[in-house]
C-alpha cells in the first residue's frame, strides 16, 4: 500500500472505471469498498470515495434510510467539520420527509431554515464530489430552553422531568438521588403536582418541618439530614436562575414529528448557545426529550424510514459524572427506542466520550480527523482505530491527515451488516451554513404556530399553592387536597357555568367550534388536560429516568 493512500487528496477526480474511454481501472480494494455503499433502495449522500490521494466521484458513500434508526455517531476535533456534517444529513433527512431535532450548542445551526449563498469553495467541492449543488433553505421550528435566547420555549414540569434527571442537574449523589424518588413518590400519592421548583421546594420543606415529620417516617427511608441537604441544592439552583427551564405549559414532545405543508420534515433547532455555560443543564433536557419520546410513541418495528432522528451534540456531557442508574437508563433508552422509529446521534470529539455500552449500539458512523498531540490525544487515537472494522487503509495516519470536510466513514447495509471503512469527502450543505440574522430569526419565532403555546409561562394552583394554606386540625390528606369520597369529575365544573346552554344554530356551532379548537390547541390546555388525572384518580406512571404520564 503506498503511503499516499493513507492520506486524503486534494487532486481534480478521475472517472470511475467504465464511465469514459480509457478509464484508469481502480485498484480491487478501492473497487471492493465502492460496492459496499451501492444501495438499491433510498438513501443519504455523504459524499465521494478517497483513494490513494484522488477523490473519486463516482464512487459515492451513501448510507441507507431505512437504517437511520439504527443509531450514529459523529465525531472529531474542533473545527474539523462535524457541525457541517450534521447539517447535510438533516437537510436530507427533512428533504425525504423525515423529522429532525438538532442541538444548537455553538448557535449556528439556525441557518437550514435559508438558502446557502455559492462562493468558490462551495462550487470546489460540489464538482470534486459531483453534487448537482443548489441553495435550499428547508422547514425549520427554532425551540429556547426556558424561552432563553431565540426560540419558542421549551420547559418540562418537575413531575415529567422525573427525579433521576433533576438529580443529575443537582449533582445529587446515589443516597440523595433515591431520597428525591421518595420525596416524589410522596407527592405522587398525595396528589401535590411538582411544576415547578417552588412546588418541590414547597414539598420538601414541608417535609422536613415540625408538621411534616410524621409524614416524613411514613415514606421510609429518607433522613431528615437528606431531606436538608436536597432543600438547600433546590435554593441554590432556583438562585442560579434555573427556575425559568420548569413549568407549564410543558412541551409536548409530539412536537417534534411534524412535517411541513410540502411533505418535507420539519427541523427543530434547540438552541443552547445561552444557556451553553450550563452543560449540565441542558444535556439532562435533551435526554427528558429523548425518554418522553420513548415515553408516548408506539413500537413500528422496521420501517421504510425513520419517524424520527434526533441529533445528541456534546454528547460527553450528558455521562459526565453520570450515577450508575442515569447510564443504565441511557443504555435502555437508546436499545429500545428504535423499535419505536427514532434515531438518535450522538456527536462528539472522539468515541470513548460515549460509554461502551451505548457505544456498541452506534452503527453508523462518520470520523472526522482527530489530533494526537499529547500522550492523551494519541490514547484516544488509537482507542478509536479500535472501533472500526478491519479496512485497507491505516487509520492512525489517515484519521490524523483528513483535511475539514473530510471523514472516516461506515455505516449500515441494507441487511445491516457494516459497510467497507470508507475514507470520505463529504458533501456541501445546501442551506445557509451560519447562523440566521437575529432580526430573521425573531421574525421566525413569533410567526411559528407553536409560539402561542408555549410563549406564556403558567403558573396554575399546584403543591406550592396547597402547601402555602394549611388549616389548623386537619390531616395531611386535607392538607394536601385530597379529593373526598363519593365526589365526582362534576365537582370540577363551576356551579355558575351550568344551565347556560341556549338553543344555537348553524352559525354558532361553527363559531363554538372554532374556539374548541383554539382552546384545545392551546398550551394552557395541554397542560390542564396532563393534570386531570389528579383531580380524578391520582394513577402516575414513571418510565425510564422516572419521567412521568399520567394514565387518562
Amino acid at each position: 500500500m503506498s503511503d499516499r493512500r493513507n492520506a486524503p487528496g486534494t487532486g481534480a477526480a478521475p472517472p470511475a472505471p467504465g464511465t469514459r474511454t480509457g478509464a484508469p481501472a481502480l485498484p480491487q480494494e478501492a473497487l471492493e469498498i465502492a460496492a459496499g455503499y451501492a444501495f438499491t433502495g433510498s438513501a443519504l449522500d455523504l459524499g465521494a470515495l478517497l483513494w490513494d490521494g484522488t477523490c473519486l466521484p463516482d464512487a459515492q458513500i451513501r448510507v441507507p434510510l431505512t437504517m437511520l434508526n439504527r443509531h450514529g455517531l459523529v465525531a472529531g476535533a474542533t473545527g474539523t467539520g462535524k457541525t457541517k456534517t450534521l447539517q447535510l444529513i438533516a437537510e436530507q433527512l427533512s428533504a425525504q420527509g423525515v423529522p429532525v431535532f438538532l442541538a444548537d450548542v455553538k448557535g449556528d445551526l439556525s441557518g437550514i431554515a435559508a438558502p446557502g449563498q455559492p462562493n468558490d469553495k462551495v462550487r470546489s467541492r460540489a464538482a470534486e464530489v459531483h453534487q448537482p449543488w443548489q441553495g435550499t433553505g428547508f422547514p425549520a421550528e427554532f425551540l429556547a430552553l426556558g424561552g432563553i435566547g431565540h426560540g419558542v420555549p421549551v420547559r418540562a414540569t418537575i413531575t415529567s422531568f422525573g427525579p433521576v434527571l433533576l438529580s443529575k442537574v443537582l449533582q445529587l449523589n446515589q443516597t440523595q438521588e433515591q431520597s428525591l424518588g421518595l420525596i416524589f413518590h410522596y407527592a405522587d400519592t398525595k396528589g401535590l403536582e411538582l411544576i415547578d421548583l417552588k412546588d418541590l421546594r414547597a414539598v420538601v420543606a414541608f417535609l422536613t418541618s415540625d408538621e411534616g415529620k410524621a409524614e416524613l417516617k411514613n415514606i421510609g427511608g429518607l433522613s431528615t439530614a437528606t431531606a436538608g441537604v436536597i432543600l438547600r441544592s433546590l435554593t441554590a439552583f432556583e438562585a442560579e436562575g434555573m427556575g425559568d427551564f420548569f413549568g407549564e405549559p410543558d412541551f409536548d414532545t409530539a412536537e417534534l414529528l411534524r412535517t411541513a405543508p410540502d411533505g418535507r420534515g420539519m427541523v427543530s433547532v434547540l438552541e443552547l448557545a445561552a444557556v451553553q455555560d450550563r452543560p449540565r443543564l441542558f444535556s439532562t433536557f435533551l435526554m427528558w426529550l429523548l425518554a418522553d419520546l420513548f415515553h408516548d410513541l408506539p413500537e413500528v418495528g422496521d420501517a421504510d424510514r425513520p419517524k424520527l432522528v434526533f441529533f445528541f451534540d456534546e454528547a460527553h456531557l450528558l455521562f459526565d459524572d453520570a450515577s450508575k442508574a442515569f447510564l443504565d437508563a441511557i443504555t435502555r433508552t437508546v436499545r429500545l427506542i428504535r423499535s419505536k422509529g427514532v434515531g438518535v446521534f450522538f456527536v462528539t470529539q472522539t468515541p470513548k466520550d460515549v460509554p461502551a455500552e451505548v457505544l456498541g449500539q452506534l452503527g453508523n458512523r462518520v470520523q472526522h480527523a482527530l489530533r494526537a498531540f499529547t500522550p492523551d490525544d494519541q490514547k484516544a487515537l488509537r482507542a478509536t482505530v479500535k472501533t472500526f472494522p478491519d479496512s485497507p487503509y491505516d487509520l492512525e495516519e489517515l484519521l490524523t491527515g483528513l483535511g475539514t470536510g473530510e471523514a472516516v466513514v461506515t455505516v449500515l447495509s441494507e441487511k445491516g451488516a457494516p459497510t467497507p471503512v470508507a475514507a470520505t469527502r463529504l458533501r456541501a450543505p445546501e442551506s445557509l451554513m451560519g447562523p440566521l440574522e437575529a432580526e430573521a430569526l425573531d421574525r421566525a419565532v413569533t410567526e411559528s404556530a407553536l409560539y402561542e403555546r408555549y410563549a406564556q409561562a403558567v403558573d396554575r394552583e399546584s403543591a406550592y399553592e396547597k402547601l402555602q394554606e394549611p388549616r389548623p386540625g386537619k390531616g395531611p390528606d386535607e392538607i394536601t387536597g385530597e379529593r373526598r369520597p363519593g365526589k365526582g369529575p362534576d365537582e370540577m365544573v363551576d356551579e355558575g357555568e351550568r344551565g347556560r346552554e341556549a338553543p344555537r344554530g348553524k352559525a354558532g356551532k361553527d363559531e363554538d367550534r372554532s374556539v374548541v379548537e383554539q382552546v384545545v390547541g392551546s398550551g394552557m390546555f395541554k397542560s390542564l388536560a396532563r393534570s386531570v388525572g389528579t383531580q380524578i384518580g391520582r394513577e402516575i406512571t414513571r418510565s425510564l429516568f422516572g419521567t412521568a404520564r399520567r394514565r387518562r
